[in-house]
């Protein structure tokens, strides 16, 4: 399997700019000699500061969410436009907080993929079923409508631009984390779901990362599954002494 192994932080709401600073400069020094990807996804207020500290290290800097339309009377959202002109490569769209606090749907989050791709940004795509969603055993289900809707529209072309990142919505923040056998077994369907979509060498090439309360302790054990290829880390990215160790897992 040549697919490289991707490690992306979601600061979330946290930090002021000077933290910002302080835990980005940290982060490029001890991770100058990874060996896999990285990217870490500040506030929209901290993405300018942390843009011109990671422009000459190996951190992609990526946005937590963006608008649906590129400019226009949108009060309180961020467009591609703005977000591309500070450094912004990568977006993460449909994490579970906005589908499920923030009521965004699959035809929102699928108008959102494609202004992005359009653009020439990385999209990280999340999907994921809640806790009831999985004990009526419909987490298959439910992860493979998000990703169908998720990426109506997007070519063949396209595809490669595109990371998955399967988070279990009853893992996130819990202190909960699915077994690496329960998260590797989603995984390959997602990757089944791929390759029914775009074909087998697609399904092989794509990366999905998984995002649920990962930590130092379980990052090893849930990188060596087969199918699964970085992390979405929550919690554990806030600090230097909790990410680094994710990030050098192997």
């Amino acid at each position: 399997m040549s697919r490289p192994y991707y490690i992306a932080g979601n600061w979330k709401m946290h930090k002021t700019r000077a933290e910002a600073a302080e835990l980005v400069k940290e982060l490029s020094a001890r991770l100058k000699d990874g060996k896999h990807r990285y990217l870490v996804a500040p506030g929209f207020t901290l993405l300018e500061t942390v843009a011109a500290l990671v422009r000459d290290s190996n951190i992609r800097l990526g946005a937590q969410n963006m608008a649906a339309e590129e400019q226009g009377a949108h009060t309180g959202e961020v467009s591609v436009l703005q977000l591309k002109d500070i450094g912004v490569r990568t977006v993460i769209l449909g994490h579970s907080e906005r589908r499920h606090v923030y009521r965004e749907d699959d035809a929102l989050i699928n108008r959102k993929v494609r202004l992005a791709l359009r653009h020439g940004l990385e999209v990280i795509l999340c999907v994921g079923e809640l806790l009831e969603e999985r004990e009526a055993g419909r987490a298959e289900a439910v992860c493979e409508t998000q990703t169908v809707r998720g990426l109506e529209g997007v070519s063949a072309a396209e595809l490669p631009n595109i990371v998955i990142a399967y988070e279990p919505v009853w893992a996130i923040g819990t202190g909960k984390t699915a077994t690496p056998e329960d998260a590797d077994a989603i995984h390959a369907w997602i990757r089944k779901v791929i390759g029914r979509l775009y074909g087998a060498a697609a399904a092989e090439n794509i990366i999905i990362q998984y995002g649920g309360s990962v930590k130092a302790e379980n990052a090893a054990q849930l990188m060596a599954k087969e199918n699964i290829d970085g992390a979405l880390v929550g919690g554990a990215a806030l600090k230097a002494d909790t990410f680094v160790p994710i990030a050098m897992f192997a």
